[in-house]
């Protein structure tokens, strides 16, 4: 089962009270069916993939309109074969859709009226019922982190945004094959989103797969970052022997200040040490502490010597 399938299912067996269920059902019937006429009137016909889904409509519209409800189950003739899930509601269909909002003496509503997502609670339970409508989730397993709805038209989907904004959750749109899709790429702000539509274990699971992987990668840049230092201070200290030997074969080692003498003879006895390793052992030999900047401009001191006397 997908990471979408999961989020679905578990936000599915939700139950939202009064005006916040009417809220969820009303997305779901706005994204998920279309209005069928016939010499029998009209009728509202539900397609989804979902069996979860599709037995969350078919309790909501029980529960509120107690309305007559035919169900079919087809198999979609493709490679997956996937089964779809169809209802149709024939009593009622004008009051139902004016209750959710979504249909007025003008004809269908590209969005819902305001009164529907009035509340946060309202505005909680009709996002959780987009996302199982038209949403989709990739897995926290992959690098790349991405939530999508997929509105009914540039008005919806302006409707979504506002709906994410107030939860400071910024959705944008793009245009995809002549569809609207809203999508949120930041993986703080899927996981946000995840918690408002009520899909706690999805959270848990996405943060704690998200945490870990990003952990391992704090560490392998840790690591190479460590790597990068320890190649560098070992090029800096094979230079750093390549002078002082210099200096010793033309006899001018023994004439500088002791303190470079020192450092140098330090160096020769640990040509692997690091600057900070140098500064603890010149103060443990020699009982002076020294930086790090001042081991450094030591070194910075012979090199400037030995350069001298390469003539350059």
């Amino acid at each position: 089962m997908s990471f979408s399938a999961e989020v679905k299912n578990e936000t599915a067996s939700l139950v939202f009270s009064q005006n916040d269920a009417r809220a969820e059902l009303s997305a779901l019937i706005q994204m998920c069916s279309s209005l069928s006429f016939s010499s029998r009137g009209m009728a509202i016909v539900v397609s989804v993939e979902n069996a979860a889904v599709a037995r969350t409509i078919y309790r909501l519209i029980k529960e509120r309109y107690d309305a007559g409800i035919d169900l079919s189950v087809k198999r979609k003739m493709n490679l997956h074969k996937n089964l779809i899930y169809g209802l149709r509601i024939t009593a009622d269909v004008p009051m139902i859709l004016q209750d959710l909002g979504i249909y007025s003496a003008r004809g269908l509503l590209e969005k819902p009226l305001a009164k529907i997502v009035a509340a946060d609670t309202n505005a909680r339970a009709y996002l959780a019922g987009a996302f199982m409508a038209s949403g989709s989730v990739n897995p926290p397993e992959k690098t790349s982190y991405h939530l999508e709805i997929t509105a009914n038209n540039e008005e919806h989907g302006k409707f979504l945004v506002s709906l994410l904004k107030r939860f400071e959750i910024q959705g944008r749109t793009i245009q995809r094959r002549g569809r609207t899709i809203v999508y949120i790429k930041a993986a703080e702000k899927i996981a946000d989103f995840l918690r408002i539509i009520g899909a706690n274990d999805a959270v848990m699971k996405f943060e704690n797969v998200r945490i870990s992987r990003d952990f391992t990668n704090s560490l392998t840049r840790l690591n190479n970052c460590d790597v990068a230092n320890e190649v560098k201070s070992q090029a800096a200290a094979k230079k750093q022997l390549e002078d002082i030997a210099l200096l010793e074969e033309m006899d001018r080692l023994r004439h500088v200040d002791q303190k470079l003498q020192d450092v140098a003879l330090l160096r020769k006895e640990n040509p692997e040490a690091s600057l900070n390793e140098l500064c603890a052992l010149y103060e443990r030999k020699t009982g002076t502490p020294v930086s790090k900047s001042g081991m450094k401009h030591r070194f910075v001191r012979i090199h400037e010597l030995a350069e001298k006397g390469r003539g350059v």
